[in-house]
């Protein structure tokens, strides 16, 4: 064979014979595979455009029917959960935010909520407003960019524009809070690194007046779209047991009738003073997570304008006397108090008491559950950091959603369950 088609029983260039077909001597190669229809062996990415990252899937096709797929992955390992045991709360902050690098400032502050459920730290109400405020931006920079990119593989150019200049702004919005725009390492234990100003406050303001008239341009331009509704209905289809048997989260779980929010379910930061509603979806098939995506732009926005509004004043650091939060640079570089409380908490034989436990903890990130399991040891860094993706979930799911698909349906399912190849391997 020299054409790279692979008949059906065949596996690494030895015919496999079914029970029906009995082996004779006249029997070859050739005649067999001539009687059976041919299958075809395609591997999509890891380098591939409609992957994003390095994913990689070898399918099986029978001419453009998808027969099997089997996901690798690994093409993207750093170490991340290793950095954990090197590297001290702090300092692991720079890691996280590597993960999922669509939304780096929800990695954060998942990681921090981890760290301060295990200290037992109670944040100061600016800082768990400013927090959630972010948490939420990061919600709407990941929805953008994943439908921005649904659309572009499915040959809509003009939404991924649309969507991809409101980033811009979301960018604009988190460096005038941290001085970075997409690596942003802003978050620390008990706080932040700066706090913010009017002319933040306003910022965001525009943003959330401005954002609408965008939304409502792609909303035309998509959700009634013929091409669109075709290539996306029915397609990726999961039900509702299927879901919770698989364990997703996020928007996936709730296209699919699970009614799950940590936000609501189990608050944390300034939630459970906001009102919102969580969005779901009967239809579980690939539109109805773009449907679910494109409400929770609008409910993340709704979250944004009362938190705002409704910001109270103080500290976002939970206090100079504690031996737990680092001070702040002007502190470091003018005071030799804050110079001494510096050297304090990061100095490996100083640092301060972390209770010998073992904690887990979870927010709600944009693709839905994202969990970090902390084994303390008594040290300023964990003995173990382990990391619950979403994405990992998420792509084990794709031989099941994409069997019996057309080919061309490949980028549809991907792109449904906006997979990050940096939270598979880790």
């Amino acid at each position: 064979m020299t054409d790279g088609r692979v008949p059906a029983g065949v596996s690494d260039g030895l015919l496999v014979w079914p029970l029906s077909m009995p082996l004779t001597p006249v029997d070859t190669l050739e005649t067999a595979s001539a009687e059976r229809e041919y299958v075809w062996t395609l591997n999509f990415g890891p380098q591939h455009p409609a992957t994003h990252t390095t994913l990689r899937l070898v399918l099986t096709l029978d001419g453009e029917k998808v027969l099997n797929a089997v996901p690798y992955i690994g093409y993207l390992h750093s170490g991340f959960e290793k950095l954990g045991e090197h590297l001290d709360f702090n300092q692991y902050v720079t890691i996280v935010d590597r993960m999922n690098y669509l939304s780096p400032l929800a990695n954060e502050i998942a990681w921090h909520h981890t760290v301060e459920k295990l200290l037992g730290i109670e944040l100061t109400p600016r800082c768990k407003y400013l927090r959630t405020i972010l948490a939420e931006l990061m919600r709407m920079h990941d929805h953008l960019l994943n439908l921005g990119t649904t659309a572009l593989d499915l040959g809509g150019f003009t939404a991924f524009l649309y969507f991809f200049q409101q980033r811009e702004h979301i960018y604009d919005i988190v460096e005038l809070a941290s001085g970075q725009r997409f690596h942003t390492s802003y978050t620390r234990v008990g706080g932040v690194l700066f706090d913010v100003n009017t002319d933040w406050i306003n910022r965001v303001r525009k943003f959330i007046r401005e954002f609408p008239k965008v939304y409502d341009e792609v909303d035309r331009l998509l959700t009634k779209n013929r091409i669109f509704v075709d290539r996306t209905k029915g397609i990726g289809y999961l039900s509702r047991e299927e879901v919770i048997n698989f364990s997703a989260v996020g928007p996936v779980a709730r296209a699919s009738g699970v009614e799950r929010d940590l936000r609501r379910d189990e608050p944390y930061l300034a939630y459970a003073d906001l009102d919102f509603d969580v969005i779901c979806s009967r239809g579980g098939d690939c539109y109805a997570r773009y449907l679910v995506r494109m409400q929770e732009l609008l409910e993340s926005l709704k979250i944004i304008e009362q938190a705002v509004e409704n910001i109270p004043g103080g500290p976002v650091n939970i206090g100079v006397e504690s031996d737990m939060v680092l001070p702040s640079k002007p502190s470091v570089y003018r005071s030799i108090e804050g110079l001494i409380q510096h050297f304090e908490v990061i100095m490996p034989n100083r640092g301060y008491d972390v209770p010998r436990e073992q904690i887990y903890a979870a927010t709600e990130s944009p693709n839905g559950e994202l969990g970090f399991y902390i084994v303390g040891n008594a040290e300023t860094r964990a003995y173990r950091a382990r990391t619950r993706p979403p994405s990992l979930i998420h792509f084990s799911m794709f031989p099941h959603m994409i069997r019996n698909h057309q080919l061309s349906d490949v980028v549809a399912v991907l792109g449904s369950i906006n997979i990050i190849a940096a939270e598979l391997d880790r």
